[in-house]
């Protein structure tokens, strides 16, 4: 198992153990009043008033290297959080994080791009922020701009490119870079179908090669499909930890549970507004998967 215990202590003295978050807290402040005047503030000592919000409350887990390593969950449950955290972009307010090796991290699109430079001038700064000598970037270089399928557009500044096109810049420069353990966050339900199986195929080949991979996505099939584990957050905390699968099928149960209880409740609604209708619930549709034509699950299609 690439995870340990969800609540209490994590192992990071485990044999083989790549990343460790041990009792994670992380607080932000939400502000109520956003335009205050110089006067308020030094005058009249006015403070903004606020809410203190926990992001993270007390989450601990441990990834063995070599795993591939899934973090699903709703909007706002703490994910993003976490793998900011993890990259020591965020700090956090209580806990510790330990990782072993060099760490590369693609998070929010455009992340560490500086946009008035070129993609060229790009891939050798953010080479450099990973601790690659000018040398060993340039050895990579065509490398990274193959995979990137920028070859057009390598030396235009990445302000103008699309969001597409930063993905495949970003996704190229992180996963060519020899990383430890590699930090994904929801890039693999941006692009188009050719780039997300490409970029599949790419996390599969440093599975093979034992590299440590924390991804944050949306895309449950592809948590499913590719990570070994994974824990579902929700407001924060662990809901489910262990075989990635296994988690994914959890949160979705809960998902599913949720809809029908916000559908009877408009159900409810309804029958109590003078006019409306309702069949006999005799037939109901639980759930639709749309397959392709080899029966494969599937959430993009090509058409035309």
């Amino acid at each position: 198992m690439a995870l340990f215990p969800v609540k209490g202590r994590a192992n990071k003295n485990v044999k083989g153990t790549a990343v460790t978050a041990q009792g994670i807290w992380k607080e932000f402040r939400v502000y109520h009043e956003k335009n205050q005047s110089i006067k308020e503030i030094f005058i009249k000592r006015k403070r903004a008033e606020y809410e203190t919000f926990w992001a993270l409350k007390d989450v601990s887990f441990a990834v063995k290297q070599g795993i591939t390593f899934g973090l699903i969950g709703e909007n706002g449950s703490g994910k993003s959080t976490m793998l900011k955290i993890l990259a020591k972009i965020l700090r956090a307010n209580q806990g510790t994080v330990e990782i072993k090796g060099k760490v590369s991290a693609l998070l929010e699109l455009g992340t560490g791009f500086h946009p008035e430079l070129t993609g060229r001038e790009n891939v050798f700064l953010n080479g450099s922020i990973l601790g690659l000598s000018r040398k060993e970037i340039s050895k990579r270089f065509n490398d990274i701009v193959a995979f990137s399928e920028l070859e057009q557009f390598i030396d235009s500044p990445v302000k103008t490119y699309s969001s597409g096109m930063y993905v495949r810049l970003g996704f190229a420069v992180a996963t060519n870079v020899d990383p430890d353990v590699l930090l994904i966050d929801e890039i693999l339900a941006v692009g188009d179908e050719a780039f997300q199986r490409k970029s599949l195929d790419k996390l599969y080949e440093l599975k093979k090669q034992k590299k440590t991979i924390i991804v944050v996505s949306h895309a449950l099939s592809s948590i499913a499909e590719i990570c070994d584990e994974a824990i579902w957050l929700d407001k924060g905390e662990i809901k489910a930890a262990g075989k990635a699968r296994k988690v994914v099928a959890t949160y979705l149960r809960e998902v599913n549970r949720k809809e029908e209880e916000r559908s009877d409740n408009e159900d409810e609604e309804r029958l109590a507004t003078p006019g409306s209708r309702r069949g006999s619930g005799e037939l109901q549709i639980k759930s639709v998967k749309l397959l392709d034509g080899r029966g494969k699950e599937r959430s993009i299609f090509k058409t035309g």
